[in-house]
């Protein structure tokens, strides 16, 4: 590798693997390390300490950040490196090539509506586990894993029932990372193995249910082993011939004190696809108890979901294989080239674009289809594929690729809990500077607009509401866009503010359709004298209006033909650039509103 560009961690990694192909893409290698730091950092680093971690000189990490913000995969903000939502696009490509989430996110939350406990699909990713999907219970004590989450196989209740399936050199691979990284340091989703353990009156508690439970599964010849954080591992391989036997495996309190959890495998075509896990803590169940009272409940809906993987594989099979179409990426990595010279890394942008070739109906592809799929050169794709692969996110069999789980680790696991407000609010401020003028973000509760983001103006005179503030619906430009998307908006107490307010329902109706059919509000002093404000809707990726942007200022700023004439492109366009960013982040999760 590149000098001080180490390989991924968690990965069991040895010296001979390691060694840089001939044609590997240097430049592709030392963005996609920058990206794992930016990851391992929660999505954030300044740039100075973007070169001390990964060892890059700073002319390069700069090079390589103004290519990842010309993709729209980073965000420059001061001297700091913000990792973007559009840069879930990566992970998305993985998850729509797997199916699975399309396929069996549903059954995972109903079960977890059904039991009232969290529930997660993941996936093999050589010596580790890698979380597909979450169904998290809101509660003090809850599941913090997030998708795209690496966690050693040893330490979790899917790792044995995955580790069913290893061949020597994969048991080689994991003895190796054990002993390389004894304290799973190249974990950073889970405690650390040389963590204290303080012990309150509750954790003593929860000890001796342990012990319990661990008593009555040997007994059974399952769950043996489960021993606290500073010496579990040792007998990971006994736990994986308990869990061939039984066809499930347990979790107590294997990663941290409380967290208890109960796996199962789904197979297709007589492999394991995935493993499904009811994940809970002491104060609600013991792990005996998740065998004993969720274990049945929990097999029904492995059925299900294994019926339904059965009906789509005869589905696909008797269907016409899509062709795949070039992406006109050359036009665009040549007008980068052209506008950031030298700073623009177009073999960096090239070789990412190859994990977007891959997708749903693209789960395995050849290098000429590789080739159409992003407009390279087949040459170009073909030493792409070959970094990528060396670096393990790309797997190859009989000169046919597949993405590996590895992708979701560049940067999805601090993206996949993004709100729709920390998506907004960079383009919340761009556009309040092109204007000069306030910007919110509101959501519809019942009939009031709830701001959930803001960027106010220095002005003397300017709007002046504080995130979380509630205002009526009804005589706000925010509020009108949203109403105008409901069947039956509520339209009560509908009371004069000013005495411009609108309030006949009937008039009020003709003004909401009004609003539907040319897609933005615009109110005058109906809210307060003096406050004239413009707005549009913001959409999820199914069209339904799930938020809604305005630019506020007072009535002396802007003429109402002049908010249509020079506010409303502005806003519209940023609304589009932050609806792009939203249906990027919400392809496979649902993003929090606020």
């Amino acid at each position: 590798m590149p000098p001080n560009v180490a390989p991924p961690p968690g990965t069991g990694t040895s010296s001979a693997e390691a060694a840089v192909p001939a044609e590997a893409v240097t430049p592709l290698i030392r963005g996609i390390a920058v990206l794992r730091r930016l990851t391992d950092a929660d999505g954030v680093s300044s740039l100075s300490g973007l070169e001390r971690s990964t060892g890059l000189a700073r002319s390069t990490v700069d090079r390589i950040t103004a290519t990842l913000a010309r993709r729209g995969y980073v965000r420059l903000d001061g001297r700091d490196a913000v990792l973007a939502p559009r840069l879930m696009e990566l992970g998305n490509a993985y998850l729509a090539a797997l199916r699975l989430p399309r396929l069996l996110d549903a059954h995972a939350d109903a079960l977890a509506d059904e039991l009232d406990e969290s529930v997660s699909l993941a996936v093999g990713d050589q010596d580790g586990i890698r979380f597909i999907h979450q169904a998290t219970r809101r509660r003090a004590m809850s599941l913090s894993f997030r998708i795209g989450d690496l966690l050693p196989a040893e330490r979790t209740a899917p790792g044995p029932l995955f580790a069913t399936e290893w061949d020597e050199r994969e048991w080689a691979r994991w003895r190796e990372r054990r002993a390389s990284d004894p304290e799973d340091r190249g974990f950073p989703a889970v405690p650390a193995r040389s963590r204290p353990i303080e012990y309150g009156e509750d954790d003593r508690d929860a000890e001796k249910d342990r012990r319990a439970t661990n008593d009555t599964t040997k007994e059974q010849g399952v769950g043996r082993g489960t021993r606290r954080l500073p010496t579990l591992g040792e007998d990971f391989e006994q736990r994986t011939a308990e869990a061939r036997e039984a066809g499930w495996a347990l979790d107590d309190q294997l990663i941290e004190p409380g967290l208890v959890a109960i796996s199962m495998p789904v197979r297709e075509a007589g492999r394991i696809a995935c493993v499904v896990s009811v994940v809970s803590h002491t104060s609600r169940h013991t792990a005996a108890d998740l065998r004993d009272t969720l274990l049945p409940r929990l097999r029904q809906s492995v059925a299900a979901m294994e019926r339904e993987l059965r009906e789509t594989q005869r589905a696909e099979s008797a269907a016409p294989r899509t062709p795949t179409a070039p992406t006109g990426l050359a036009v665009w990595t040549g007008a980068s080239k052209q506008e950031l010279g030298r700073d623009f890394i177009e073999s960096l942008a090239r070789g990412l674009t190859v994990i977007t070739a891959f997708g749903e109906d693209r789960a395995e592809l050849n290098l000429t289809e590789v080739a159409q799929a992003t407009g390279l050169a087949r040459a170009t794709a073909r030493r792409a594929l070959i970094t990528l692969e060396h670096l393990g996110y790309v797997s190859t069999h009989d000169r046919v690729f597949r993405l590996t789980p590895r992708v979701l680790g560049l940067g999805f696991p601090p993206l996949s809990r993004t709100s729709l407000a920390e998506i907004a609010a960079p383009h919340l401020t761009g556009l309040s500077q092109r204007l000069h003028d306030s910007v919110s973000l509101a959501i519809l509760t019942g009939g009031e607009v709830q701001y959930t983001g803001r960027v106010s103006t220095s002005r003397i005179m300017s709007a002046h509401i504080a995130i979380g503030t509630r205002l009526p619906a009804y005589p706000t430009a925010l509020g009108r866009v949203m109403l105008a998307d409901l069947p039956e908006p509520p339209l009560t107490e509908l009371l004069p503010l000013t005495p411009r307010t609108i309030t006949d329902p009937a008039r009020l109706k003709a003004v909401l359709k009004r609003v539907r059919e040319e897609g933005y509000a615009l109110v005058d002093e109906e809210l307060e004298v003096g406050l004239r404000s413009i707005a549009v809707p913001v959409r999820e990726r199914g069209g339904r209006v799930v938020a809604a942007v305005n630019v506020a200022m007072h009535s002396s700023r802007r003429t109402p033909e002049e908010c249509v004439t020079e506010v409303l492109p502005e806003l519209r366009a940023t609304v589009s650039r932050m609806e792009e960013d939203l249906w990027v982040a919400g392809r496979f999760r649902q993003v929090p509103r606020t």
